[in-house]
């Protein structure tokens, strides 16, 4: 049992460092989206599948160890906790404090994650609109009825409504 234990908290250990450096490359997203340079986004989002990559084979290494030692623990992989374990291991408090402090370690790094891929997707749909808005407007222009109004030899000058040609007027 030592030797699996050992092993979850190394997966653990590992699994933290590659969600840690996820959040790297997630916090180097956030300047990208607002400035839109889409080719530092794209080579951002090309690490990040490959730490996530790396994150689901250890992910799968932990799951493994884990049943491992609900097995040999005589629980049911499916109800058992990795804070049950925690409480489980009172006799062993070496192994116990290790295993909290990478439990910790984990959780917080996947909340950071969590919360700076959600600013992240706000970014990211705050652009799309804004280019839905620029969008519109340019097919408004080109769809706007024309005025009637003559120049001096009598011909329509061919004005759209609302519009004098130079696009949107920043002093409304």
């Amino acid at each position: 049992m030592a030797s699996l234990m050992e092993n979850l908290i190394e997966a653990l250990e590992l699994e933290s460092q590659e969600y840690e450096n996820l959040l790297g490359l997630s916090m180097k997203k956030t300047p990208a989206v607002i400035a839109g340079e889409l080719e530092e986004l794209a080579k951002i989002t090309d690490e990040e599948q490959i730490v996530v990559g790396r994150i689901n084979r250890l992910e799968s290494k932990r799951q493994e160890v884990f049943a491992d030692i609900a097995n040999v623990m005589n629980k049911d992989v499916e109800t058992l906790l990795l804070t049950d374990l925690i409480e489980m291991l009172k006799t062993r408090p070496e192994e116990q404090q290790k295993l909290a402090r990478v439990h910790d370690r984990l959780r917080t790094a996947v909340y950071e994650v969590k919360k700076v891929n959600g600013q992240n997707a706000i970014l990211i749909q705050n652009a799309l609109e804004m280019v839905e808005f620029d969008m519109n407007m340019l097919q408004s222009i080109n769809t706007a009825p024309e005025t009637a109004n003559y120049n001096k030899g009598a011909y329509n000058t061919g004005t759209h409504i609302g519009m004098d040609g130079s696009g949107f007027d920043a002093k409304q």
